[in-house]
Formats: C-alpha cells, sequence, structure tokens
C-alpha cells in the first residue's frame, strides 16, 4: 500500500479500534506522519531513505517504530504505550487487526497541543522560569544517559566531521538557492579549522565522559510541559551518529531554536542554567560547532522540502525563506567574537547575582557563579547546603581559583563572561586584572552595595537559590573586605542596588 493511501485510510475513524474525535488531525513531516485521535496520538514512520534515515522496507519501519517506544519510554513514559500493526481486512485499515500486516503503528498517549514548548511559545506563553527548569531537566537527563566505550568512540574528531561533511555535501546544490557560495565557503572553512586546530577539545570531552546516549532532537517541537512536569520526547533512534553524541550537541540544538526565534535571552537562560547544574563549562569550547551544526542541519531539512513537486508555490516560498534564514544563523555562530569579563563585587545580599542574571541576558554572557563553582568542587548538589569544610580558607582560594581559571577560558573562546563573587579581596581581584592586561580582554568591575540592614533583609527572605549566606555572616564580611585600591578604580563601576540599578546597568 503506498503511503498515501495509507495515510488516507488511517483518517478513517473506523481504523481504530477505540472511539475518535469527529476529525482526525494529520500532522505530516518529511520521515513521519501523525494521527491525532483525541485520547491517543499514532505515528506511522514513511517508506523513505535519506541516507541517514533509511524506513525503506517495512522490517526497517517494524524496528525503528520499537527503538523509538524503548527509548522514549526511559524518559516520557506517561506518553509512549505501543508499537501495534497495521492490518488489511476486507480493503480495510485496522490498527491491531488480524488481517494482512501492511505496516506498523506507534500509539502514545495524546496531550493538547498547547502544551507543546514550540506553542506555548508561540502564544506567548513561554516564561523564562520555564526555561529554568528545562535546563534542569536536561542536565538531569544527560546525568543519568547511557555512556559506554562504544559510544563514546562516536566522539572522534573524524566521525563528528564526516557527519558535517556530509551535511555540506548534501546541501551544494542549493548554493544560490538559499545561501551563497561565500557564505557556503565560509561555514565550511569555519569547521574544516575548528577540527584541524581544536582537536584537544574534543579528545577532552571523550576522556571526560561527555558523549552519551543523548536526545539527538532537542527543540522546541520535542519538549512538551504536560501533567505539570516538563517531558523531553521523540528522541533520534535511526541513527547512532545523532544520538551518540557531546550532550553539547544536545544542548546547541535547543540553544539555536531559541536563537533563530529571536529570543536569545531565553537560550542564555537556558544555557546557563544548564551550566550551573552540570559544572560543564568546558563544554563551551565545542558548542560554536555544534550550534553552526545545529542551524545548518535545519537549512538543509528546509532545503529538501524544495525538491517536493506537490508542495505549493506557497510552501515552496517559505521552505526556501526559513532555508535561507538557518544557513545564515549557521554562518553567524562561525564569527570570531572578542570576549569580555565582568567581575561582580559585593557583600552577600548586595544584588550581585540580581543583576549578573539580567546583564547575562542582555548581552548574551556565560554566568558563572562561584557558589556553584564551590558545590561542584565539594561534589555536593547545588541544592544542598554546605558544611563548614565547604566555606574553609583553603576551599575558599581553591573556588577563586577554579572560578578565574574558567574566566580566562571562556573569554579567550569569545564569549562574554560575568564571574559571580564576592571578590572582596585584592588577592581575588588581581589575578583577573593580570589576565584581562595579558591577552587584552575588556574587563569592567560592577561593585553592588546598599545598606547593612536592606542586606539582612534580603538574606533572611531569600529562597530557593543556590546560595548558602545568611544574615548573620554579614558582619564578618564586612570585617574581611578590602577596599579597591587605586588601580583597581579604573576598572570599578559603583551600582547602589536600591537605586533604579537597571538604568546603570
Amino acid at each position: 500500500m503506498d503511503i498515501s493511501t495509507l495515510i488516507k485510510k488511517l483518517q478513517n475513524p473506523n481504523s481504530y479500534p477505540h472511539t475518535v474525535q469527529d476529525s482526525i488531525k494529520v500532522v505530516q513531516t518529511h520521515a513521519s506522519a501523525i494521527f491525532l485521535t483525541g485520547k491517543y496520538a499514532y505515528k506511522i514512520k514513511k517508506p523513505v531513505d535519506f541516507g541517514f534515515l533509511d524506513y525503506s522496507t517495512l522490517e526497517k519501519r517494524q524496528h525503528f517504530l520499537n527503538q523509538e517506544l524503548s527509548m522514549n519510554q526511559a524518559i516520557a513514559p506517561d506518553i509512549y504505550l505501543e508499537v501495534l500493526p497495521i492490518t488489511l481486512e476486507n480493503n480495510q485499515v485496522k490498527i491491531g487487526g488480524q488481517g494482512k500486516i501492511v505496516d506498523y503503528i506507534l500509539k502514545m498517549n495524546q496531550f493538547p497541543q498547547n502544551c507543546l514548548f514550540i506553542n506555548l511559545f508561540q502564544r506567548r506563553k513561554l516564561e523564562k522560569h520555564h526555561l529554568e527548569d528545562l535546563g534542569k531537566v536536561v542536565a538531569n537527563f544527560h546525568k543519568n544517559t547511557q555512556a559506554n566505550d562504544y559510544i563514546r568512540s562516536f566522539g572522534e574528531i573524524e566521525v563528528i566531521k564526516k557527519s558535517i561533511d556530509e551535511n555540506y555535501e548534501r546541501t551544494k546544490k542549493y548554493i544560490s538557492i538559499a545561501q551563497t557560495e561565500k557564505q557556503y565557503q565560509e561555514t565550511k572553512n569555519f569547521t574544516d579549522r575548528y577540527f584541524e586546530q581544536k582537536q584537544d577539545y574534543f579528545k577532552k570531552r571523550q576522556k571526560k565522559d561527555k558523549i552519551r546516549e543523548c536526545h539527538g532532537d532537542l527543540h522546541l517541537k520535542n519538549v512538551c510541559l504536560w501533567n505539570n512536569k516538563i517531558q523531553l520526547f521523540d528522541r533520534i533512534e535511526f541513527n547512532e551518529e545523532f544520538r551518540y553524541v557531546d550532550v553539547m550537541f544536545d544542548v546547541a540544538f535547543t540553544v539555536m531554536d531559541l536563537d533563530a526565534r529571536n529570543r536569545q535571552d531565553f537560550s542564555n537562560i537556558f544555557l546557563n542554567t544548564y551550566l550551573e547544574y552540570t559544572g560543564d563549562w568546558q563544554g563551551l569550547q565545542v558548542l560554536p560547532v555544534y550550534l553552526s551544526r545545529q542551524a545548518y542541519v535545519r537549512a538543509k531539512v528546509n532545503s529538501m522540502v524544495l525538491d517536493d513537486p506537490n508542495i505549493s508555490d506557497e510552501e515552496h516560498k517559505k521552505a526556501q525563506e526559513d532555508a535561507k534564514n538557518y544557513y545564515h544563523l549557521a554562518w553567524q555562530y562561525t564569527q570570531q567574537h572578542q570576549g569580555k569579563i565582568i567581575m561582580m563585587s559585593g557583600l552577600s545580599g548586595s544584588g550581585k547575582t540580581t543583576i549578573a542574571k539580567y546583564l547575562a541576558q542582555e548581552i548574551n554572557a556565560i554566568l558563572i557563579r562561584s557558589d556553584a563553582v564551590r558545590k561542584h568542587l565539594g561534589n555536593i548538589s547545588l541544592d544542598e547546603t554546605g558544611d563548614s569544610q565547604l566555606y574553609s580558607e583553603e576551599m575558599n582560594q581553591k573556588t577563586y581559583d577554579n572560578l578565574i581559571q574558567l574566566g580566562e577560558m571562556i573569554a579567550k573562546e569569545g564569549f562574554n563572561v560575568i564571574l559571580d563573587a564576592k571578590f572582596d579581596r585584592h588577592q581575588w581581584r588581581e589575578p583577573v586584572i593580570e589576565i584581562a592586561k595579558k591577552d587584552n580582554i575588556p574587563l569592567t568591575i560592577l561593585y553592588c552595595y546598599a545598606p547593612l540592614e536592606i542586606l539582612s533583609d534580603r538574606l533572611s527572605k531569600r529562597q530557593g537559590d543556590i546560595s548558602d549566606a545568611t544574615a548573620n555572616l554579614l558582619e564578618q564580611q564586612q570585617n574581611n573586605a578590602q577596599d579597591f585600591n587605586q588601580h583597581e578604580m579604573s576598572y570599578v563601576q559603583t551600582i547602589d542596588t536600591t537605586s533604579n540599578w537597571k538604568e546603570i546597568v
């Protein structure tokens, strides 16, 4: 049975072993079709072979539907139910029937489409706290994903580069249709140089166990807010090279998807939350190449639509425009930038973190909090309260050393970076100033202050934050703090956080 006939027959309510809604809605992609029946959603795979994806035979479609079921049940058990045969009885298609098997279908619980992150976004219902929650969910997902020697082998440069090079090869024919020759060449040259000059980055990722069985397609259409929790679904089952990847591959897809929708503030919140909860700031060293790759893949998929003779002129025009935008975004990610360092300073409760978070979204900066660095070094959860050992002088020095090293590394990679700590002593401020001078990195010190009684009040009301600081520490902090010397003052901007600080920032 050809696919168009099957899709048409599956829109008949009599094909289903249960009552369905009046009109069955069909959602199609280049590789699948989903039927929304009311209580349940059903998914078939189209008999296509794109090289990287091969559903061309009945056996392959059955295999990959079962693979999709098992992989996604692990992360979204509320959604994924079972794989059933599609049978033909008296010229009537039946799901789970007794006749001749013509194909297979995946049965899922149907959630309201307005639960999808993409639909929340389009209805302006997606809020900043959702992106924070998503960052934590993805961090936890990656922590519990599988990693072994076979999976780690997919982190070899040759494997990663081969997949990316295939994208360039497949899109040559769209040059002058959806992107220019110059843009194509510059994007390709960037990834070629990256793999040639930064091989040690990718080797470190393998050694640190950052190549795992990930999601592979983590964009807004594959995330939903259902049953009062964020659920990731529709993991890549058809290609190991898309699934056995660096965790930053997944992160890059979400960041890119938000950037493409002109919400860099959202992508910044998601990325910073993920990094804070994983402590994987070194992942930023490989992030640019994955960001460019993900945008390029979306461009490629939209370009492939242009080959379909059955689409309307309007659909053709939209696909071409979308492809152009994604090719341009892929190129934008390859452009080198001058990184800068912003050092926060001030007592606990002075508003450092509030301002740092606001500023990070405004200038798309990586925000690193000493509280997070300290707890990762102490090997405790960010939500756990540290003991006295975690706040010893030895651990203080270790925390600042690590924080400063991360700041230098990230700024050298071309990111803006905000170091959020008290930075109340010369011994911690001077190394940052020396790094800025040595590497010619722009540096600003934002000193935040407020009256002591206000700091005390803020700390007593603080909830749900990873910081362990309490009001009874303020007097000790004030006594230990060292005033800025003349050399340091040339970098300092002072912010009274009881005033309209947003205007100052």
